[in-house]
């Protein structure tokens, strides 16, 4: 076995005790040191030598910082993001989103897009690079990471079709929007959570109340005013809150459907006008 598949093998055998990827986490790491993507480090590991910077890096990880936060960057969907901390990292469960959007429209195109709590500018930059006739607007309460938002556009061509604005979800908002997308807090104040998200993700994106679901409260009963006819609504959801979530957007008038996730947890709920 070559020096990098020893490393490689070493630092997973450690990774084993902070991390449920513990491989991927090290050829992460590897290929960050290097320099290099994953998918060349895995094609001819013998060609490389393991960097002084490795074992840093694998330091950090075993102290629970999450790997988009020491190599920077998070892939999400069909794209790829910075992230930092302060801005909550994508996560694979989230494509579900526009999994379901893809679904609703079809052979259409949404023309003005909502991201609602966009953070790193994931959901809204995902769906502009799917609908290249599309613009959007994301909103975050952070100009920080409005700031990598801004920045990840740039980076990947869209910054011409992206705005970002500082805003309470859709308070004091104007305009109308074909698919308004929503990744909000809805873990409750009490709730176990991976060291790995508490020590280092906002908290703000993550809590939401007593029962998680105060931000659901707050969004769907203003959605009717900015979603146009023919339009959708997707909003993400815990594992456990369909019912709860559906409620809600029932009671403001929404005909509700469900997407779950890979793992087969329910994950999304999508919301159209009735009638």
């Amino acid at each position: 076995m070559s020096e990098v598949g020893l490393a490689l093998r070493a630092a997973a055998t450690r990774l084993a005790a902070v991390s449920e990827t513990p491989r991927l986490d090290a050829e992460l790491l590897m290929a960050h040191a290097l320099g290099v993507e994953r998918a060349a480090l895995l094609l001819d590991p013998s060609r490389y030598a393991v960097p002084e910077a490795f074992a840093t890096l694998v330091e950090r990880r075993l102290a629970h910082e999450p790997v988009a936060y020491i190599v920077g960057y998070r892939d999400f969907w069909t794209i790829r993001l910075a992230v930092g901390p302060g801005a909550l990292i994508p996560r694979p469960d989230s494509e579900t989103l526009i999994e379901a959007a893809l679904d609703h429209f079809g052979a259409r195109s949404p023309h003005h897009i909502l991201d609602l709590g966009t953070g790193p500018g994931t959901l809204l930059l995902a769906a502009l690079a799917e609908w290249p006739a599309a613009t959007g607007l994301g909103i975050d309460a952070s100009e920080a990471v409005l700031t990598l938002a801004r920045a990840n556009a740039e980076a990947l061509g869209l910054a011409a079709r992206a705005a970002f604005r500082v805003g309470d979800w859709m308070a004091g908002m104007a305009g109308s929007f074909d698919l308004i997308l929503c990744n909000p807090p809805y873990i409750a104040d009490g709730e176990a959570l991976m060291p790995d998200v508490v020590r280092y993700e906002p908290a703000s994106a993550l809590f939401a109340g007593v029962d998680g679901l105060d931000d659901y409260r707050r969004i769907i009963p203003m959605l009717p005013d900015y979603l146009a006819p023919g339009g959708a609504a997707v909003l993400e959801i815990g594992s456990t809150q369909h019912m709860l979530v559906a409620e809600l957007a029932e009671a403001a008038g929404f005909a509700v459907r469900y997407r779950r996730d890979l793992g087969g947890r329910d994950r999304a709920l999508l919301l159209t006008r009735v009638g």
